[in-house]
């Protein structure tokens, strides 16, 4: 099978191969390689449009990776899918789409024919997409080929069934979108409580089935994969495909509502005040706390990216300060504000940026061990420099997990809501985890007021820009448009290649750190909860190193882009 390996990034690799076909055959010639060899350290296998996305826990298995990969290319001959074995998953879908007409009328058949043709052919999930449980589903009827709305919707119902392109697809849960709606269904696409989560997993086959009785719209939840939970704030249903701004501003837990009404405290997976147990009670958050951890790996062919810890540096030093196990549960902390009182005598650590701590009022240390006594407050300021901090226990925090990770993903949903005053962070105490510090203090690098300099890897997509030297070329300002899912940056706009002027990109499977370029030309640098895939060029890929201390940066620092040399990877 003919393909290129393009550079992306320290733990992963991108396969770009001749097109769906030879991307579904190359996923299933993988499926029965993984755990097995080099891909043993395979974390992810992500299938695209035209690409294959193979991550891997670390930098130093990807070599060992790469080999492999290129050695299974030059035994594929031709394209050839392993066939899947499975009954096809029926889908009763009530055709009443607000845009059947107009396909009808693009395609040249009547309703009814329409109708035929979805129903009448199998259709295969190609590769997931911008949400959880979404998939695009390939290989069926070719007269139903339509283009996407020449305006999308500012929002599109969950269960909603449309057609774009060559596929087909289900809108999860209410989003916006520009697909071309021909029906809706109430089927479960997406239950976290499911194994496995996603109804349509790529490689499946499906079936859909026209039925009489329509779902009624009110009947749905905003989220159609599980019951309204009233625990959730209003803020935490927003769909990962309403691509708002990326605004510091717009990732901070809502705490009124519309109308004026309080919203009651996030309690999902936290205790309450009348819990007796080691923990801190919540007083106060700040802009934003979050619950982190090392994040979910192995779920973003089904639209779940990895999440984690914004700056893992900062997250692990502080774990590692506080005799926890690798992955144990901590809390993210944007701009401090936070506010906690122990129910119970422990030691914390704080790490990442400096938020002058205090314990009563008195001054505490950052960086080393805080010992809180049952009753005392501990109380963060507004870090001089950088952005988000660390607040680590002995023990961990002991929150229900979801699919394997307590991190909250601001982007796809999944994962427990903000922290907010009210709650109670329970404090596991597992055998074995020492209750006194070992070391005093860990030295760490100041967070400076000069430019910021990230070293980054060329790819997959630098070919596209006229002039690649200009990434580096410059320096950016950090925009106010930019949270967890990703940076954007102020500066010279970039110009693409006369050669790939008025093409498109199709969708291809991104990691955190890629630096994406749209048409306006600003980059914008994914981050923590990035989406899982984009169709937008990525001229360039963070180390991991960068990608941790621009989780730092705030909106009007100075950024500088400083190209790895050869010898150096």
């Amino acid at each position: 099978m003919d393909g290129r390996l393009l550079p992306c990034g320290e733990r992963a690799v991108l396969v770009e191969v001749d097109g769906l076909d030879a991307v579904l055959a190359l996923r299933s010639a993988l499926a029965p390689l993984a755990g097995t060899g080099a891909f043993t350290a395979v974390t992810d296998i992500v299938p695209a449009a035209t690409t294959v996305l193979l991550g891997v826990a670390e930098p130093a298995a990807l070599p060992g990776v790469r080999a492999a990969v290129a050695e299974l290319l030059a035994a594929l001959d031709g394209v050839m899918t392993r066939p899947d074995a499975a009954e096809p998953i029926e889908i009763g879908v009530c055709y009443d789409g607000e845009d059947l007409a107009e396909v009808a009328r693009i395609t040249g058949l009547e309703r009814a024919a329409v109708i035929a043709a979805h129903t009448g052919t199998d259709w295969a999930v190609a590769f997931g997409g911008f949400a959880p449980g979404f998939a695009y589903l390939a290989g069926g009827d070719e007269r139903l080929q339509v283009p996407r709305r020449a305006e999308p919707r500012t929002r599109v119902p969950a269960g909603a069934v449309g057609l774009a392109g060559p596929f087909s697809g289900i809108y999860p849960r209410a989003s916006p979108g520009g697909w071309q709606l021909i029906g809706r269904t109430d089927a479960v696409l997406w239950d976290p409580d499911r194994d496995p989560p996603a109804l349509l997993q790529p490689g499946r086959r499906v079936r859909f089935r026209a039925v009489d009785e329509c779902p009624p719209d009110s009947s749905r939840p905003p989220d159609s994969s599980r019951p309204p939970d009233s625990s959730r704030p209003p803020d935490s249903s927003r769909h990962p495909g309403e691509r708002r701004d990326l605004d510091p501003r717009a990732e901070l837990p809502g705490r009124a509502r519309d109308d004026g009404a309080a919203i009651v405290p996030a309690v999902h997976g936290l205790g309450r005040p009348e819990h007796r147990g080691p923990g801190l009670a919540v007083l106060a958050t700040g802009p934003l706390a979050l619950l982190v951890d090392e994040g979910r790996p192995g779920f973003a062919a089904i639209g779940v990216g990895a999440s984690g810890a914004a700056d893992r540096a900062s997250y692990r030093l502080g774990n590692r300060l506080a005799g926890n196990p690798p992955g144990a549960a901590a809390l993210e902390v944007m701009l401090g504000g936070l506010a906690v009182r122990a129910m119970s005598s422990c030691l914390a650590v704080l790490t990442g940026a400096d938020c002058a701590p205090t314990v009563d009022g008195r001054p505490a240390t950052h960086g080393g061990p805080v010992y809180l006594r049952a009753g005392q407050e501990l109380r963060l300021g507004v870090p001089r420099a950088g952005l988000r901090g660390y607040l680590c226990v002995a023990g961990g925090f002991e929150v229900p997990p979801t699919l394997g990770s307590v991190s909250t993903d601001t982007l796809s949903g999944v994962g427990p809501p903000p922290v907010a005053a009210g709650d109670v962070l329970s404090i596991r105490t597992p055998e074995g985890v020492r209750s006194f510090a070992g070391v005093d203090h860990a030295p760490t690098a100041s967070l400076g007021t000069g430019a910021l300099e990230l070293d980054v890897l060329p790819g997959p997509r630098t070919d596209w820009l006229a002039e690649p030297g200009e990434l580096a070329g410059q320096e950016w300002t950090v925009s106010e448009q930019s949270d967890r899912v990703g940076v954007r940056l102020s500066g010279r706009p970039l110009v693409r290649h006369r050669s790939k002027q008025g093409r498109e990109l199709p969708s291809e499977p991104m990691v955190r750190g890629s630096i994406q370029v749209p048409p306006d030309g600003r980059p914008v640098v994914f981050g923590a909860d990035h989406p899982v895939t984009g169709g937008y060029p990525v001229a360039g890929v963070l180390t991991e190193a960068a990608s941790d201390a621009l989780a730092q940066a705030r909106p009007g620092d100075r950024i500088a882009f400083r190209p790895v040399p050869e010898r150096a990877r």
